[in-house]
Formats: structure tokens, C-alpha cells, sequence
């Protein structure tokens, strides 16, 4: 992983630097005018004679790039494609002939020169036609470019807002009832008090502080949920059923932080929280492969919820979540809601990374 963000980090570097104007666009002049200079060499020219033709062919070329990138792309390119290419032709056809002009006064005392010129002038429209749309593409390139980086600066963005968001919505009915019971043991001397106290530390450190990373590794959400649940036991019925079980090898794989943080959360809080008579239960399942990871949470549900707990159960929360799932994973993962009389189940299936 440091490999990967020391590779990231370098590319971001580099965009940085060549995305800055002045740097572009001097290295677009010096490729064109080093690219004249190299075919140049193979003529027979005296090198100052050969260098001030090559200068005045790149002033028509600066004038021709800067009418094109600051006038015919911003006004006509996006919305009028046909009309764009079309007032390309004619700049150029007018360009060329003052081009040529500047050229023949130049050669006033070589009418061999001059000649060449005359009859060659339909080549050199042609180049200035491919410099101009040379630009183009460019220009084209170089805003795709900048979009890109925009939007992952933006996805970046939106991620660590969604993280923030899901740390800010750690259940304070879930702390304070923690807490009584801890009060409760505390009062008794039991000596479960000081292990809860580990289990809640631990939970509270993992939310806010080691989960800061974009992926972090699966063992420790595996922990969080064990830590969560075991605390939920303490204040549930004795007869809940409450398990979780975990298959495959857990060592090195990576997902993203508090990924199941709300279907856990919501298993309870809309689910075993409701059940007044009978055994509710929450069972999880957590299937890892190499490459696959299913996650599945099947919670009871009494008959009939109040409508704006239901609601909320089915609201923003899947929303956000769903959304935070095609962020992080997108293309790469499926969620399926079996919503049913008595009982709730949501199955996660994801590509891991690698």
C-alpha cells in the first residue's frame, strides 16, 4: 500500500507542475519549434537564414493557437461544432496569404526563394491548419484532464464526508445504555466492568481515529462488530438470540471503514430493539474469499412497526448507504433487502481489493 500512495503521490505531483499554464504551454512551443528546427536541418540552409523563417512561421502559429484557444473553443467548439471547423478553414486561408507575404519581402533578394514560396504556399495553409487543430486536441486533452482530477478531488471529498457523516451517527441511545450498564456493574464490583470499559474504548478509537484511511483492514471492522455486539448483549433480553459467525481467511484483506456500521446499527435499533415478547435475534454471516466477501445480517421484526419508525428504518440511512457504496465500490458490489413480516435481511456481496 505505501508503493501504491508514494505512485499516487508522484502523479499528483507531476499534474500538478504540468497542469499549471505557463508550464504547457512553453513545453507545447518548444516540442513545435525543436519539431521545425530537426526537419529544417536537412536543407541546405545557411542556420540564421533557416532560424528567422522558422521564427516568423511560429509567430503566425502563437497567433492562429491563442485565436483558437481563447475565441473559436470557448464560443463555438462545445455548441457549434460544424461552424467551428469551418471558421478554423477560413482563419487559416487568411492567415496563410500574410504569412506568405511576410515571407516573399523577406526573400527580396532571392527570387528562387520566392518562387519555392509561391508554389508551396498550399503547404504551408496545411500547416498552419494542423498546428491549429494540433491545439485543439490538446486543449480538448487538457480539459478532459483537469475534469478528471476535479472529479476525483470531488469523490475524495464526498467519501470523507461520508465518513464524517457515519461517525457523527454513533448511537448515543447505544453509549448511554452502555454506560448504565456499566454503572450498573460498577455498583456490583462485577468483573465484566472493566472489560466493557476495554470493549467501548476500543470502539470509540476505532471510529475516530483509526478509520481516517479510505481502506482499512478487515479484521478490524471483524473487531468492531464483535466489540459492538458483545456490548448490545449486556442490554438485550438474556434469551436474544445474537451471533455472528466468520468464515475465511480475514488476515490480509482491506474494505472500507464502517462499512457495516449501519446495517448493524439498524438491526437493532429497528429490529431486536422493538421485540416486547418472544426471542428476537440478530445473526450475522461474513464469507470471505480471496477476491469476494459476502456479508449478510438477518434480523426479527415485529408484526407491524409504527409508520415513522419505519420509514426511518427504510429512508436516508439505505439511501446514504447505497450511495456510499457506489462511491467506494461502484460496479464492484451488490445489495439485496429481503424486507418481510417478521424479519429483515440485507446480503452484501463485494470485489475486494487487492
Amino acid at each position: 500500500m505505501s508503493s501504491m500512495k508514494k505512485t499516487r503521490s508522484l502523479l499528483d505531483r507531476t499534474y500538478e507542475v504540468l497542469s499549471r499554464r505557463p508550464i504547457y504551454h512553453g513545453l507545447f512551443w518548444l516540442v513545435l519549434f525543436s519539431l521545425m528546427r530537426w526537419i529544417d536541418q536537412g536543407n541546405e540552409v545557411e542556420t540564421w537564414f533557416a532560424l528567422g523563417n522558422e521564427l516568423i512561421q511560429l509567430f503566425f502559429y502563437v497567433v492562429l493557437v491563442y485565436l483558437n484557444l481563447l475565441y473559436l473553443i470557448p464560443n463555438y467548439l462545445a455548441r457549434h461544432a460544424f461552424v467551428y471547423f469551418g471558421l478554423v478553414l477560413a482563419v487559416c486561408a487568411i492567415v496563410t496569404p500574410i504569412e506568405v507575404l511576410v515571407l516573399f519581402l523577406k526573400f527580396s533578394n532571392q527570387d528562387a526563394y520566392r518562387e519555392s514560396l509561391v508554389q508551396n504556399q498550399v503547404w504551408i495553409f496545411w500547416g498552419n491548419l494542423v498546428v491549429t487543430i494540433i491545439s485543439t486536441i490538446l486543449r480538448v486533452i487538457m480539459d478532459w484532464w483537469r475534469y478528471q482530477n476535479e472529479k476525483q478531488v470531488l469523490l475524495t471529498q464526498t467519501i470523507q464526508s461520508e465518513l464524517r457523516f457515519l461517525k457523527s451517527q454513533i448511537n448515543p441511545h447505544f453509549l448511554f445504555n452502555t454506560l448504565n450498564n456499566l454503572y450498573a456493574l460498577t455498583l456490583k464490583k462485577s468483573d465484566k466492568a472493566p472489560e466493557i470499559v476495554l470493549k467501548l474504548s476500543e470502539i470509540m478509537r476505532y471510529m475516530l481515529y483509526e478509520c481516517n484511511e479510505r481502506r482499512v483492514p478487515l479484521s478490524r471492522e471483524i473487531q468492531y462488530i464483535y466489540n459492538y455486539l458483545d456490548l448490545e448483549r449486556l442490554r438485550q433480553p438474556k434469551d436474544a438470540d445474537i451471533r455472528f459467525i466468520v468464515e475465511g481467511n480475514i488476515s490480509n484483506q482491506i474494505v472500507a471503514p464502517l462499512l457495516f456500521v449501519p446495517f448493524l446499527e439498524n438491526s437493532f435499533k429497528h429490529g431486536l430493539n422493538h421485540m416486547v415478547t418472544g426471542a428476537g435475534f440478530v445473526r450475522l454471516s461474513l464469507l470471505v474469499s480471496d477476491e469476494d466477501l459476502e456479508f449478510s445480517i438477518e434480523n426479527s421484526k415485529v408484526d407491524q412497526i409504527p409508520k415513522e419508525n419505519h420509514a426511518r428504518s427504510g429512508g436516508i440511512g439505505l439511501v446514504n448507504v447505497r450511495q456510499r457504496l457506489n462511491i467506494l465500490y461502484p460496479e464492484n458490489h451488490t445489495l439485496e433487502i429481503t424486507d418481510e413480516p417478521n424479519r429483515y435481511v440485507v446480503t452484501l456481496r463485494l470485489k475486494l481489493d487487492h
